[in-house]
């Protein structure tokens, strides 16, 4: 067993990424422990690192805690980049002070832009909540995790690429997925096993770059890249118009009658350039919590 202690010189609403995580029920979170049990893979061996708060928002520290301590240094790496503790908070929260989204950001300060923990499993999740509503997707993702996944200490492993390219279209069919469906999860990580779609290489390219490349793919759609870069690559400078959660909460905040218009939106976010996934995730939060 191997420790780590970090300690942040920023605010860092670590409890409300807590809250978030749990939306997801196959994440294992104890809200009593303050504390979120990571699963990571390394050269395809799997790994459970728990990082437990210590702190709090204004004067954030974390214990991280592993088994491996050959491969500690590695982890540690993973989790500096999953939990973003590289970003400048500060420095977000100060540009946005100025901005007709001011409020939104006093009112939920130190909001992360955390990664998902696996960029394949993050991408095979987006798939299947496109065009699904949020309760009817998590079940039909819990099914394909449950049934074709693994697990270490009590958490769960999605299914590697290659466990996800031999199976039978029927098998998802079997499950509630849509014909369609079926094939473009299973479809694409038989690219990824033959080689001709490497989600690693995404990480040195620009937006514009992933979302031609990928969006080339069979049920890869927008919607589905930029939930992607945002959540695998971290990338900070997105705003999904489309998201319905995000409409909302513009009407909320604007005290609109209706939902913005798509050139409303296109408008808007203009201004909060080169932060817009941080007004994002900010939006996302002030109905959340509602």
């Amino acid at each position: 067993m191997w420790q780590e202690k970090i300690e942040l010189r920023m605010s860092y609403d670590y409890d409300y990424l807590l809250f978030r995580l749990d939306m997801d029920k196959l994440n294992y979170v104890d809200f009593k422990k303050r504390s979120v049990l990571v699963p990571l893979r390394i050269d395809q061996e799997k790994h459970v690192v728990t990082v437990t708060a210590t702190g709090t928002t204004e004067n954030p520290s974390f214990l991280i805690e592993g088994r491996d301590t050959e491969r500690k240094k590695d982890l540690l790496v993973q989790i500096a980049d999953i939990f973003a503790w590289d970003q400048d908070l500060q420095k977000i929260q100060q540009f946005f002070a100025e901005t007709d989204l001011a409020g939104l950001f006093e009112n939920y300060p130190a909001t992360p832009l955390i990664r998902e923990f696996d960029p394949f499993s993050n991408l095979v999740k987006t798939i299947i909540h496109q065009q699904l509503n949020m309760a009817f997707a998590q079940v039909l993702t819990a099914r394909f995790v449950t049934t074709y996944g693994e697990q270490l200490d009590g958490v769960w492993f999605y299914p590697t690429p290659e466990k996800v390219a031999n199976i039978p279209y029927q098998e998802l069919q079997d499950m509630q997925f849509s014909r369609r469906k079926a094939e473009y999860v299973i479809d694409t990580a038989k690219k990824i096993v033959a080689n001709e779609l490497h989600l690693t290489s995404f990480y040195d390219k620009s937006d514009q770059e992933v979302m031609q490349q990928l969006t080339k793919i069979r049920g890869i759609g927008a919607w589905t890249v930029q939930n992607w870069l945002m959540f695998s690559l971290g990338r900070q400078d997105l705003f999904p118009s489309s998201d319905i959660g995000i409409q909302n909460a513009l009407k909320l905040h604007f005290g609109l009658e209706n939902k913005p218009t798509a050139a409303k939106l296109d408008e808007w976010n203009q201004a909060w350039k080169p932060y817009r996934s941080y007004a994002a995730m900010t939006l996302w939060r002030s109905i959340e919590e509602t």
